[in-house]
């Protein structure tokens, strides 16, 4: 009889997607793309990526990269400092074995000389 491999536990990832422009994205008019800071559950990093890359798929935007900060430990060893706002939404990714979008940075062009306040809407 084969044993029952033990189960890993879910942990959150610190997630950074890069997206680009497709058609119904709702990235603001005049974007280029945006950067997206997730908090994605998973047994691995790599679970983590696969699942926050089909959910940004499924609600029609392009995934472009992901670059990935480790867990809430591997962050603080780093030295991050992580607000209580912060750890909330990394507890509610876990809770709820989902994706938190938690912030949307919009891209505009390539010109140093323009940044989000300015950028056209």
């Amino acid at each position: 009889m084969a044993q029952d491999k033990p189960k890993k536990k879910q942990q959150v990832f610190t997630l950074l997607v890069q997206i680009g422009r497709k058609s119904g994205d709702g990235l603001p008019k005049g974007s280029t793309g945006a950067a997206l800071m997730c908090y994605a559950s998973g047994v691995d990093e790599a679970e983590a990526v696969r699942e926050t890359v089909a959910i940004l798929k499924q609600a029609d935007t392009a995934p472009l990269d992901v670059t990935g900060y480790g867990t809430l430990a591997e962050r603080e060893e780093a030295g991050h400092e992580i607000d209580e706002e912060e750890r909330e939404l990394m507890q509610r990714a876990l809770d709820e074995n989902a994706v938190i979008v938690a912030q949307m940075t919009p891209f505009f062009g390539d010109r140093p000389d323009i940044d989000e306040d300015d950028a056209p809407n």
